[in-house]
């Protein structure tokens, strides 16, 4: 009885935020930008809204499962206690039926009006997040997040294969640039919030290893990233303009992770983590920006 009403209670806002729609539109810009860079020309516009739709249902599902999985520790972390399923607003079935039918209608999606190849990458991402990183990765190793990152960083290649139905190594490259973010992105946070972590037993690495460590590691893993970030350059796939802006953007992320080795100070974490998703919010863009205005052939 008190589930029923529990549920009758929820908004769609509530059901919106299990989706953690701020990480869902930033993956979908980065598949935006993958299908993009995939051709010279325009994308059609059928595969930018069916794949992008897609790709989104089944991210939003894995949002969902994360909330159901992670309840009762986002319970006890202040950054997580107003969640939905924490509130009692949603209960933990409404929360699984509703991750199920967002992620079969998404590989539905996928499956009839884009292609195979996309909608299988995209469920396997949908497993990596939600059930190998979620369920085991997170609670098994201070490497969860390196390990587990990698199904965070795939929407630019199923952006690519929605389009080319084949994957390219110029979408791994693409790849890589989130994967070698996510990381010092992760740790800023983590280095700010190492004592909840800590209470709720989660082997972040702040808690296994130490701020200092953890900053060391994220200023590696920011210059392997600016390094990264030059390689389509060199490849062909960008030019001076795009270079030009990622080694601004890539200078400021790695000003920030020297700062925050310097203090191993929370606030100055912070502001890391949030100059992270500016950074990934303009680094796209602007490799966007770069292929339109100034259009190179692939080497």
């Amino acid at each position: 009885m008190e589930s029923s009403l529990t549920t009758a209670r929820a908004t769609w806002r509530d059901y919106y935020e299990l989706c953690k729609p701020n990480v869902v539109w930033l993956m979908i810009l980065t598949a935006i930008v993958g299908m993009c860079m995939a051709t010279p020309g325009a994308v059609p516009i059928d595969i930018v809204i069916f794949a992008s739709t897609g790709i989104a249902l089944c991210a939003a599902s894995a949002a969902a499962v994360n909330h159901l999985a992670d309840q009762h520790i986002d319970a006890i972390m202040a950054r997580t206690s107003g969640r939905p399923l924490v509130k009692g607003k949603i209960d933990s079935q409404g929360a699984a039926i509703f991750a199920f039918v967002l992620g079969s209608l998404g590989m539905f999606i996928l499956l009839t009006w884009v292609n195979a190849l996309t909608a299988w990458l995209t469920l396997a991402s949908l497993v990596g997040y939600a059930f190998v990183y979620t369920l085991y990765l997170k609670r098994a190793t201070p490497q969860n997040i390196v390990i587990g990152g990698l199904a965070g960083a795939m929407p630019p290649l199923l952006g690519w294969t929605a389009v080319t139905n084949q994957i390219d190594g110029h979408a791994i490259l693409l790849v890589l640039i989130i994967f070698f973010w996510t990381p010092p992105h992760f740790w800023a946070l983590a280095i700010a919030r190492k004592e909840e972590y800590a209470k709720v037993d989660i082997p972040m690495l702040p808690v296994t290893h130490g701020r200092r460590y953890t900053a060391v590691q994220s200023l590696i893993y920011a210059l392997a990233l600016l390094v990264t970030t030059i390689v389509p350059v060199a490849l062909g796939l960008s030019s001076w303009l795009y270079l030009a802006g990622a080694l601004v953007l890539g200078g400021m992320f790695i000003l920030h992770a020297v700062t925050v080795l310097r203090t191993l100070d929370n606030r100055r974490a912070m502001k890391m983590f949030w100059f992270s998703i500016v950074y990934l919010m303009a680094i796209f863009p602007l490799m966007l920006l770069d292929h339109y205005v100034l259009p190179q052939p692939f080497l």
